[in-house]
């Protein structure tokens, strides 16, 4: 009994001493990964071992990183993590992503510089300065050290350039837009409102800069305590700790105010507001352990852009649905777009579509939307269908107006309790895509037809041959495989020639 305690005391003691020496090398390696300055020299490359995240610079308090994140396994992005959470706080705005492997790095020689040498440059900032620091707040910098590490000069911050997030206290100015994860939503200021915007494709636009898209949501400056005065500059939007979403002209008074559920309660961790991939905005708070929703603009699911896909039609507290009413909108969606056309609009001599009328429809955002005034629906209709850019429209018979929906692809619609709201819609069709799909799909049933029916030739052959062979003997004879030699072989033969000559 002592030598089993003495061993079971020597292996705890042991195991101690093995727990205390990775707890040594781990927290060593944390404090190696965990740099808070870059210089002039530094290089990165990605790490084949690490499956997602790899921590390149972390802020003085270790709640931010920035690092390679793993993108479709074998691609990376840079980006500030939230170390706790590994939420992505701010993204790289990469001309095109890099490759998770050799020759790829990043490095700082002044710029901070992220390429490989065979596909070039896929980022950098373009500066020339003497350190790369994060700050607490999550803000990547690169400074001009001339007066010691007290006043550093900022020549770049991340702050400049969001990407879909804003953290407390980061200003968002009217030269920067914050896009959605999956770009096809944006934020943007105006005069005295914010915007929520459909980001139309490259090349839909009327070039960099000016492609401002299609909104769907304006929140206009309430101007309680203070007025926006036309002259006096630009405004800017900033969140505040004590929850709420402020828009300003100048530092002291705010010309309005976006307040969070916890609004002036205070809350153990940090606070952001974010464009979600559906086109909502939405605000977080970090209790230790998860982010808790703590705000939302748009509060209907039926107001959001297209909360229902393209073609479909969104009823408030009942879910989707396709407008055609025959879809099954579980299947998939309602209508794809063809394969073999790419076109956005009906221009072109060969592009055909189908009709689609439907009443109790109305748009989710119609009081941003353009219209003319018109006496009927049939007059409505008609100004779509001649009009070859025009993807459908809805009508309201009580005030005539009629509004003309020429984006692509068409999407959600707003169902209503009120027939007399009406809507006509254009649906692509794909030139020969039907008769292809069908012309194979009888080819192959024929070709299938065939073959059954060979087949059962050959096995009626093959009975009537031993049937023969019992009574008589046969013509013929039979290889060890089983395979008929003679008359019914070339039979075979014959019938799989017809079914191959059917399929071609």
């Amino acid at each position: 009994m002592e030598l089993v305690n003495s061993i079971t005391h020597l292996k705890l003691t042991h195991f101690f001493i093995i727990f205390i020496f990775l707890s040594l090398n781990l927290s060593s390696a944390v404090e190696a990964e965990a740099t808070e300055a870059l210089y002039k020299g530094f290089k990165a490359t990605p790490n084949s071992q690490i499956s997602n995240i790899q921590r390149i610079l972390s802020d003085p308090s270790g709640n931010y990183s920035l690092c390679f994140v793993r993108v479709e396994n074998d691609q990376l992005s840079l980006a500030i993590v939230h170390v706790q959470s590994f939420e992505s706080i701010w993204v790289a705005n990469l001309t095109r992503l890099a490759k998770w492997a050799d020759p790829t790095e990043l490095y700082f020689n002044g710029s901070l510089v992220l390429m490989d040498s065979k596909s070039g440059v896929f980022w950098s900032t373009y500066t020339n300065g003497d350190r790369v620091w994060l700050s607490n707040n999550s803000n990547l910098q690169v400074q001009k050290v001339e007066n010691g590490d007290t006043s550093p000069f900022v020549l770049w911050q991340s702050f400049n350039f969001p990407s879909n997030t804003l953290v407390e206290n980061q200003n968002f100015t009217s030269a920067m837009s914050l896009v959605s994860s999956n770009g096809l939503y944006s934020m943007r200021l105006g005069l005295d409102f914010f915007g929520l915007y459909v980001n139309e494709e490259p090349g839909m636009g009327s070039g960099s800069g000016q492609n401002r898209g299609r909104m769907y949501w304006r929140h206009k400056a309430l101007e309680a305590k203070a007025d926006v005065i036309e002259g006096k500059g630009p405004i800017y939007a900033v969140l505040r700790s004590n929850g709420y979403f402020g828009m300003y002209q100048n530092e002291s008074v705010p010309v309005d105010v976006e307040s969070f559920n916890s609004f002036q309660q205070p809350v153990s961790g940090v606070r952001r507001i974010r464009v979600e991939p559906d086109g909502n905005l939405k605000g977080y708070f970090w209790d230790g352990i998860n982010w808790i929703l703590d705000y939302q603009l748009i509060k209907e699911t039926c107001e959001l852009p297209s909360p229902c896909g393209a073609y479909g039609l969104c009823r408030s507290g009942k879910g989707c649905s396709c407008l055609d009413n025959n879809t099954d909108y579980g299947s998939g969606g309602c209508v794809h777009p063809p394969k073999n056309q790419n076109s956005r609009d009906f221009c072109g001599a060969h592009d055909m579509y189908k009709r689609l009328s439907r009443n109790g429809v109305e748009l989710p955002n119609k009081e941003l939307m353009d219209y003319k005034k018109m006496d009927t629906f049939q007059e409505c209709q008609s100004a779509c269908e001649a009009n070859c850019t025009c993807w459908g429209v809805v009508y309201t018979n009580a005030s005539g107006f009629c509004y003309l929906l020429n984006y692509y692809p068409m999407q959600s619609l707003v169902g209503v309790s009120d027939e007399s709201k009406m809507g006509f819609f254009k649906i692509r069709e794909a030139i020969g895509e039907d008769k292809m799909e069908v012309g194979l799909g009888v080819g192959v049933g024929v070709g299938v037809g065939l073959l059954c029916g060979a087949l059962l030739i050959l096995l009626i052959g093959l009975g009537y041959y031993r049937y023969e062979k019992s009574k008589r003997g046969v013509s013929g004879y039979v290889e060890e495989d089983g395979i008929v030699v003679g008359p019914y072989k070339d039979l075979g033969n014959a019938s799989f020639r017809s079914i191959e000559l059917s399929e071609r």
